[in-house]
This record gives C-alpha cells, structure tokens and sequence, in this order.
C-alpha cells in the first residue's frame, strides 16, 4: 500500500516542517540514506486525502497487487463518489457494495469503517492530541484494520515522524536490498538497523519505499 499512497509526490517547497532536520540527522548518521536522500531531494512525504478516504483506500489495498486495488477503488468511487463520504457508503448494503465490484469482505469493512465515523465511535479532530499508540489502538477496533494499515494511516494521513511500520514487506525488502545483500531480514534485524533512524524513523522509511520500482512494492497485511 505505501507504494499507491507514494504516487503523489511534490517538491520540495510543500514538505512538512521536520522534513529538512530529519533528512540532516538521517544523513549524519546512516551511509545508506546519505547516499538515498539526496537521489530523491526535491520529493517527500504528501500527506494524503481526508481520514475517512484515505482509510478505506488502505482497506481496499490490503494484501492485493496495485493493478487490483486501482480496479477495486475505481469501482468503490463509482458507486459512492469521486470522494466518498460515511453518508455515501452507508446508502448501500454488503450485497450492493459487492454488486458494483467490490469483493464480499471488503464491502463489510468498508460499511464499518463508514458506521464508526458516522456514530463517532472515531474522533479524528482529536487525534492530533493523542500518541501514536492511542491513535493505533483506535483504529484497530475497526473491522479489518490492523497494526499495518494504522502505522500507514500515521505516516501517510497525519504525518507522524517517527512511524517504523515492520509489518510492511516493501520496508523489509528495501532493508534487505540495501543493508543485507538481499538476504532475508527478520524484524528484530530491521528494528536493530532502524535505531539510528529516530526519532525520524517514517522518513528513513519513506526513501527506503522511494528506493524501490513501485511495481515491486507489495500491499502489507493488516
């Protein structure tokens, strides 16, 4: 997933306000990203559509190639709007929302995403007060959204700097590639390399992604 929510990218002149401190302290202390950093120094994080759009765009993206999950969404944003709302979703039923193209399980996760917005049973005006682990620990009583798509939601939707997302397979492999020779990598061995990253261990993690053909990025489990 974190290669479709990497799609936009800008220059440099929109980065978030730690962008500039994290990529000097990465580059001081990490060779590898000293090298990364500067292949890719006029893009960086974008934070993402509302809460609401960018979640159920991480629900559509679990465990399915980008050609599917651009498919599933053309054919969620079909039937409930270019920028779909809770009010939009919760018009149909499971059956419906798997009539116009969605698989069964993924329409259920929708339409409960939709039912904790629309009941208030999520604040995203108060996140911004809460750490991350709160924030997580909110989102996982969603039906379908684990660990993974929470850490992404952190990074990708509310810009949190230091997000080391281990459950997403285009990290491990980036970490592989660049500091394993490609050997398999453990996530005891990627929290190890990852130390020296914080506190910006999300942007470490973003030129990492940035490093990889996004064709070979994976969708993440939940």
């Amino acid at each position: 997933m974190a290669a479709q929510l990497m799609d936009s990218v800008i220059v440099s002149s929109g980065r978030p306000d730690f962008w500039e401190e994290a990529c000097t302290h990465l580059m001081g202390r990490d060779r590898i990203l000293k090298r990364l950093i500067p292949r890719h120094a006029a893009e960086c994080l974008v934070l993402s559509e509302a809460p609401f759009v960018t979640l159920a765009r991480l629900l559509i993206g679990q465990q399915v190639s980008l050609k599917t999950a651009e498919t599933t969404w053309t054919a969620f944003t079909e039937a409930c709007g270019r920028n779909p709302t809770p009010k939009s979703v919760l018009k149909y039923t499971d059956a419906q929302l798997h009539q116009s193209g969605l698989p069964k399980r993924k329409a259920l996760y929708l339409l409960d995403l939709a039912q904790h917005f629309s009941e208030r049973k999520v604040r995203p005006s108060r996140w911004d007060e809460m750490d991350d682990e709160a924030v997580i620990a909110q989102l996982c009583a969603i039906r379908g959204i684990g660990r993974w798509t929470a850490e992404m939601f952190l990074i990708f939707s509310l810009g949190r700097p230091d997000v080391l997302p281990l459950d997403d397979p285009g990290l491990l492999k980036a970490i592989s590639m660049h500091y394993f020779s490609g050997e398999p990598v453990s996530r005891f061995e990627a929290r190890e390399v990852a130390q020296a990253w914080a506190p910006w261990r999300t942007v470490a993690s973003w030129y990492l992604w940035r490093s990889l053909d996004p064709a070979t990025v994976q969708y993440g489990t939940t």
